[in-house]
């Protein structure tokens, strides 16, 4: 398969409402030629709306969709060139893997020779090229999807729309094929817009993440500006574990469980407040605040221990998988990182 150049997508104030309820409110979004922009929410939020909205499967009340700056936003689905892989595989059933891939090169009128060898190397691609003839029914899970993969990129379409397409998998499947996609992507270089819940699955894939909530964005930015300095207390919650701790900001500081640590924001208003804290940014200690041991978790290089204060404040702590505390003895925390946010108390 050729190499795409990627095109931008731009959608500028969409707003889109069922039965009175918004489900986009005013969203803006900008992706560059190329890059891999993951769309990031809980459900209801409104970013499977927003990827029918760029592929033309959704109506929109106002705002613009531009495709490599050319408005679609009233074109019909089948005049984006968009490729489409869904949760569902959507497989014909009574076709066989090369004859799923090519018929979207059938409809397009493609010689039968030409379609034959471009759905070959869309499966060679995907690492299917020895289950061409296989039907549906013959082929795993993880498989189906790859066919679907190698259906939506066989057209060399300028856009790769993706939703929630490994949620039907299993866990070890579903990281392979995730690497995959982000494999064939770069390889490509073609513009992806992937819809996902899976907070994990978008940090490790995406260029850039766009966290949603009520039909908007809340933050966009690559995968560590999220992670290390979200923008909101939704932010901070939603993407990767915080301790919810009470503290209090004066002099451009927070002062939490008797100690005092720097602020992302020193400008923060001072006075009690909310902090979210990430788990690796607390340790286990020889001294510093005693804590009664709940749990443990051995998560492969690293354990995540669940550990009680004296005023019942629960504190999960990320920590080398070596240390391993029993449930009920006692441990001594101290707090080495920044806040990762802050908000009312």
């Amino acid at each position: 398969m050729s190499s795409a150049s990627g095109v931008a997508v731009d959608l500028t104030n969409i707003t889109k409402t069922y039965a009175g309820v918004s489900a986009l409110n005013d969203l803006s979004l900008s992706v560059q030629p190329g890059e891999f922009v993951a769309l990031l929410g809980p459900s209801g939020c409104g970013k499977t709306t927003a990827l029918r909205a760029v592929a033309g499967l959704e109506s929109i009340d106002s705002g613009t969709i531009a495709i490599n700056g050319e408005d679609v936003t009233d074109q019909p689905t089948n005049k984006r060139d968009m490729g489409m892989v869904f949760q569902s595989y959507s497989l014909f059933p009574h076709l066989t893997a090369i004859q799923n891939v090519e018929f979207g090169l059938r409809m397009r009128k493609v010689g039968a020779a030409e379609r034959l060898k471009r759905a070959g190397d869309a499966l060679t691609m995907v690492g299917l090229d020895s289950h061409l003839g296989r039907y549906a029914h013959e082929l795993s899970g993880g498989q189906q999807q790859r066919v679907a993969l190698a259906r939506a990129l066989v057209t060399e379409p300028r856009v790769l729309l993706l939703d929630e397409p490994l949620s039907a998998l299993d866990a070890k499947v579903r990281v392979q094929l995730r690497d995959e996609i982000r494999r064939i992507q770069t390889e490509l270089g073609i513009t992806t817009l992937f819809v996902t819940h899976d907070q994990e699955e978008a940090l490790a894939v995406a260029d850039r993440v766009a966290v949603m909530q009520a039909g908007n964005i809340e933050q966009i930015g690559t995968p560590e500006e999220l992670y290390r300095s979200p923008a909101t207390p939704f932010v901070a919650e939603f993407v990767g574990l915080s301790n919810r701790l009470p503290g209090v900001v004066s002099a451009g500081g927070v002062s939490l469980l008797g100690q005092r640590l720097p602020l992302l924001h020193p400008a923060t208003a001072e006075g009690p407040v909310r902090v979210w804290l990430r788990p690796e940014d607390i340790d286990l200690a020889s001294s510093g605040i005693p804590a009664t041991v709940i749990s443990s978790s051995f998560l492969g290089s690293l354990r995540r221990t669940h550990v009680r204060l004296a005023d019942d404040t629960l504190i999960s702590v990320q920590h080398g998988a070596r240390e391993n505390p029993a449930p009920g003895a006692t441990v001594y925390l101290t707090l080495n990182g920044t806040p990762v946010s802050v908000g009312p108390a």
